[in-house]
């Protein structure tokens, strides 16, 4: 019997794979979403985290960002 379960194919580079696998591990058990790790680049996630995906990145690279000063 096949066991299959509905998931989101993330396709990146290889830090921001790292970003997100250290994302969902910074998470309680019961809220991680990450289904498969296929490579360094590549993975399965629950289809409903897409947006929080995005509002995690967002905040990083608005932390990570230089401005200059005026």
């Amino acid at each position: 019997m096949v066991n299959a379960i509905k998931g989101l194919f993330i396709s990146c580079d290889i830090p921001m794979g790292q970003f997100i696998i250290n994302y969902n591990a910074s998470l309680p058990a019961s809220h991680r979403f990450i289904i498969h790790i296929l490579d360094n680049t590549h993975m399965f996630v629950q289809p409903n985290v897409a947006d929080m995906i995005r509002n995690a990145m967002s905040e990083f690279r608005d932390q990570n960002s230089y401005e200059k000063p005026t």
